[in-house]
């Protein structure tokens, strides 16, 4: 029996007036996403290839010019101690001020969300506050209580028989981590906070009516449902990590333990402004952003296949 094929589907002119239209809504994002994001990402990738090459004796010629360079401005960013150092200072930094900084935001959100809590809105906004002060301006309010001879905090210490030292090479990189704990935990506590005020408050009253008590609540309720947003605070403050930058940029002029390389982000600017290299600078950027993707991608398939054994289980 022979099948007979059907006609394609026309579009009236009602479904094509709204195709037109949903297009026209989104050319807009389209065009800013080209060009603020992907247009950048694309240069950088091609001026991480290139390198230049002076003329004349020994390189001193008056002429430049940009060739091919392949993968050698990668490899001699591998090369750099002070950048592969840079690396692993962030990722400690990562490794204890991340779980510390959601673990304050977790606490603070599930107490202002508890039923016995009083000045909610006061509260929240207080907390709130820090986020809203630039990373430069906070760096130099905090540089101030951390150098001595101004720093009330370390005249506390030396009067008490401690010798404190907050911009030291031990202590340097923990008190930028208090900078940024102290910046971007009201951030994610209101993320959570957000979150909480979406679970139903029909479970909350089915729980008490077992007989669950406040902290029974919090645990197996509370926590498990606000789930996606802990993920979601923890890849942003991941991201965040390693780019760190305003902070130790700050910080530099204080302290002597803070090097040029202190950080990925903070080595690939001083690449780029200050050796005037910018195809090295680009090949560390690219680095930087292949690092973010695989850790935020591993983390969230790691979380993923936690919950799908949890689920199983």
């Amino acid at each position: 029996m022979r099948r007979v094929s059907k006609a394609p589907r026309r579009f009236t002119r009602t479904e094509a007036r709204s195709a037109r239209a949903a297009s026209g809504f989104l050319l807009p994002f389209l065009a800013l996403f080209l060009l603020c994001f992907i247009a950048p990402i694309a240069y950088a990738l091609y001026e991480s290839l290139l390198k230049v090459e002076r003329t004349g004796p020994l390189g001193l010629g008056g002429e430049t010019k940009q060739v091919w360079a392949g993968l050698s401005n990668y490899a001699h960013a591998l090369e750099d101690d002070r950048f592969t150092a840079g690396f692993g200072r962030v990722l400690l930094f990562g490794a204890v001020q991340i779980p510390l900084m959601i673990a304050f935001a977790t606490a603070l959100a599930l107490l202002l969300d508890a039923a016995s809590a009083r000045w909610v809105g006061f509260f929240r906004t207080a907390f709130f506050l820090p986020y809203g002060v630039p990373g430069v301006i906070a760096s130099i309010l905090w540089g101030f209580l951390y150098v001595p001879g101004i720093s009330p905090l370390v005249e506390m210490a030396d009067s008490m028989g401690w010798d404190v030292d907050f911009l030291g090479r031990g202590a340097v990189l923990w008190s930028i981590a208090n900078i940024v704990t102290w910046q971007f935990t009201g951030y994610n506590m209101l993320v959570l906070i957000a979150q909480l005020k979406a679970v139903p408050g029909e479970l909350y009253e089915a729980a008490r009516i077992d007989g669950a008590n406040a902290w029974q609540v919090a645990r197996h309720i509370k926590l498990p449902l606000i789930r996606p947003a802990l993920v979601l605070t923890t890849v942003f403050s991941l991201i965040g990590t390693l780019q760190l930058f305003a902070e130790p940029k700050v910080l530099k002029p204080l302290s002597n333990s803070i090097d040029s390389g202190y950080t990925p982000n903070l080595a690939a600017y001083n690449e780029a402004f200050t050796s005037n290299n910018q195809h090295i600078a680009a090949a560390e950027a690219v680095l930087l952003a292949l690092v973010a993707c695989v850790l935020s991608f591993g983390f969230l398939r790691l979380v993923g296949r936690r919950g799908k054994d949890g689920d199983n289980g």
